[in-house]
């Protein structure tokens, strides 16, 4: 979205907003991507939309994602000056650079007024039975603003109806970028110097496309990636059990495959996968962690968890924590279950007090506190290739010398901090040879973004 407003010479800022943000009288517009997974993604995106109210006065709040796009009347509620592009129709924000530059150039703006057109014009949508993201893939770009790491959106919606997910009401059917059209964008990234892309969806095992008048699935995508480019590596965002297949564990073989992977697991117990309405059983997920670890050394694996879904006894619980400790996986994301509106799980019954699914969570997160600590202990002095976070970089005076700070995230997802004398070049910046040094409990406990010191090599 950023792309587009530099692209026709606005300045642009992606900065976080906190309570000690200085108002900005001059900003007209601010744009906020929201989440709709839990009761609590969509009080945060209410109290960032009220935060910049306050902190924007003259400026419009545009509201897109899925909390925009289930839940419009609730955002536009609060105040006059937002206006609301639902997730399925976001595209049309590409139209929005150009609708502003004719707004000044009448010297036409006003916020609440300019809101309200927005919402007449822009937000619009005809209900379907079946809804399909209108022109998904439209938001690409190979210029990003806030990181070094490129990323293509390569797969949106989903079919599968998961008792508990709100997800694929707010995304609509699944749709998948043509597998043409994913090697031109890729093969544009690696042109424009880019060291690595991330290969982001919903759903990425129900990718589908032809290529050549044969089938593509994610497998096949993968390896016609790597036979259609020469260096650049990819990393991928998120994987159903069910994907990780022999043929697969096969292609991710490739040096030029990141060693990190993010299992969407949800528990360990088949009773309550089964009333949550997945498509897989505990010793799938068993599996596809082992075909991991031979196809790489020691990978990055996550997974995600929800504690407290109806039904679930103190039995099904210890069934997930046996299965973790059996994956061992390096990160465990634990959530207690929310309810979310029009879904089954909403109206089931047997529920599990907030108390006792808090206090589950609580477990995992401990383990995957750990877990961390462990994995990142493993690879203390062993030689890593990272990526460093360009917009982090800053430097302080140490005994009268510059002492430069970069952040990067190693090739198996390592979030690390580099202090030097040497400022690193432009041409270095793509990437660097690193060895850990140690890993840091304390910020991984508090759920810092930096997890280990490493240095130059």
């Amino acid at each position: 979205m950023a792309s587009f407003f530099v692209q026709k010479d606005f300045l642009v800022k992606m900065d976080n907003v906190t309570a000690s943000t200085e108002q900005d009288d001059k900003t007209f517009l601010c744009i906020l991507n929201t989440c709709t997974v839990t009761q609590k993604s969509e009080q945060k995106a209410r109290r960032i939309i009220r935060l910049l109210l306050k902190k924007y006065p003259f400026a419009v709040i545009l509201v897109t994602g899925c909390y925009a796009q289930t839940n419009p009347r609730q955002i536009l509620q609060i105040d006059s000056r937002i206006a609301v592009i639902g997730g399925q129709i976001k595209s049309r924000i590409a139209k929005l650079p150009d609708f502003f530059v004719d707004i000044f150039k009448k010297n036409e703006f006003e916020a609440k007024q300019t809101a309200e057109f927005i919402n007449q014009t822009y937000s619009k949508q005809e209900e379907s039975k079946y809804p399909v993201a209108e022109d998904a893939f439209k938001l690409s770009t190979t210029s990003f603003l806030a990181h070094s790491r490129a990323a293509i959106k390569i797969q949106d919606g989903c079919n599968n109806n998961c008792s508990y997910c709100a997800i694929h009401i707010a995304r609509g059917k699944s749709v998948s970028l043509e597998a043409s059209e994913v090697i031109k964008r890729v093969q544009k990234l690696e042109d424009e110097g880019h060291e690595e892309v991330v290969l982001t969806s919903i759903n990425i095992g129900q990718y589908k496309s032809e290529y050549n008048n044969s089938s593509v699935n994610f497998a096949r995508l993968l390896q016609l990636l790597l036979e259609n480019t020469s260096k650049i590596n990819f990393r991928i965002s998120s994987l159903y059990p069910e994907v990780v297949t022999e043929e697969f564990c096969q292609i991710i073989k490739s040096e030029r495959i990141r060693p990190h992977f993010h299992l969407s697991v949800q528990s360990g117990s088949d009773k309550i996968l089964r009333e949550m309405n997945r498509v897989y059983k505990s010793e799938q997920v068993k599996k596809a962690c082992d075909l991991l670890r031979i196809a790489k050394e020691k990978p990055f694996i996550a997974c995600d968890i929800i504690t407290g879904f109806p039904g679930e006894t103190d039995d099904d619980f210890d069934q997930t924590i046996k299965l973790c400790e059996y994956c061992n996986f390096s990160w465990i994301h634990a959530f207690p279950f929310s309810e979310r509106p029009g879904t089954p799980a909403a109206t089931m019954k047997n529920k599990v007090p907030q108390s006792i699914s808090g206090k589950r969570a609580e477990e995992l997160n401990k383990i995957a506190i750990n877990s961390k600590i462990n994995f990142i202990d493993y690879w203390k002095n062993k030689k890593l290739t990272a990526i460093l976070e360009t917009s982090k970089n800053t430097f302080t005076i140490q005994n009268q010398k510059k002492i430069y700070t970069y952040h990067a995230v190693t090739e198996n997802f390592i979030h690390c901090q580099i202090q030097t004398e040497k400022e690193l070049s432009e041409l270095e910046r793509k990437s660097i040879n690193i060895k850990i040094t140690t890993s840091l409990p304390e910020k991984i406990q508090k759920g810092g973004e930096i997890e280990a010191s490493a240095e130059l090599i």
